[in-house]
């Protein structure tokens, strides 16, 4: 049974954990909408809206849509307001697959060099949280898969010790919007394997390994996502 202690709560296993901020809970909700298309790309949010169907005041709400401004997943206008940010188009797909695969490759051979065994124990937890989502709610569930898979990228590219690195990536901000502009469960199937096998590759320190299966992962999410407009 949980107890509270001085505004933590101790688990069974004796370890505290902190209750969830308002902040992220209203940040996870607005996200889940735009991953879900509730919001399509382009559209209009409004503040009041939010206010009522939350149930909270405008500070939280203004607070997780800068936190979404930043991700580039929402546009703030002057004088207008807030609206998700218009989805990527074939070009600009085909321009950040390009650059990251000149980036995230070297970043994972760095990784199985560089990585500390708590980075790799963490990259292993974030891979066991993306399996175990389930799927009552495809849409929803996959918002969750695609906030996973971006903590995924993210972590190996802190572990190469490579500050810009990390820094561009983050930038780039690339995997809400994949996941956003294509729905498909068979893409968490798959995107788990390939996975599984970078974290094998670290994990065995095999730095060309690692290089390999990254880039593999890349080329096979291009192709995966590339089908929206090319009809193959």
């Amino acid at each position: 049974m949980a107890k509270e202690i001085n505004g933590s709560i101790r688990n069974e296993t004796g370890l505290l954990r902190r209750p969830p901020r308002l902040g992220d809970e209203v940040y996870s909700a607005i996200y889940a909408q735009l991953m879900s298309l509730k919001i399509p790309p382009g559209g209009r949010i409004s503040v009041d809206n939010l206010v009522r169907e939350l149930g909270v005041s405008q500070t939280p709400i203004r607070e997780a849509l800068s936190r979404l401004e930043a991700q580039g997943l929402v546009v703030k206008t002057h004088l207008i307001g807030y609206s998700a940010a218009p989805q990527m188009d074939r070009y600009r797909l085909q321009e950040l697959y390009e650059l990251r695969l000149l980036v995230e490759p070297f970043a994972a051979a760095r990784a199985a060099e560089m990585m500390s065994e708590e980075m790799i124990a963490s990259l292993e937890a974030i891979d066991g949280e993306m399996r175990s989502i389930r799927q009552e709610d495809a849409r929803l569930a996959y918002g969750r898969f695609a906030q996973s898979d971006g903590a995924f990228h993210d972590m190996i590219a802190l572990g190469s010790g490579n500050g810009l690195i990390h820094e561009t990536l983050t930038r780039l901000h690339t995997h809400v919007h994949l996941f956003r502009l294509y729905f498909h469960s068979r893409a968490t199937s798959d995107a788990n394997d390939e996975h599984a096998r970078i974290i094998l590759a670290i994990k065995q320190r095999d730095s060309a390994a690692s290089e390999a299966a990254m880039r593999d992962h890349i080329e096979r999410s291009r192709k995966r996502f590339m089908v929206i407009f090319t009809g193959e």
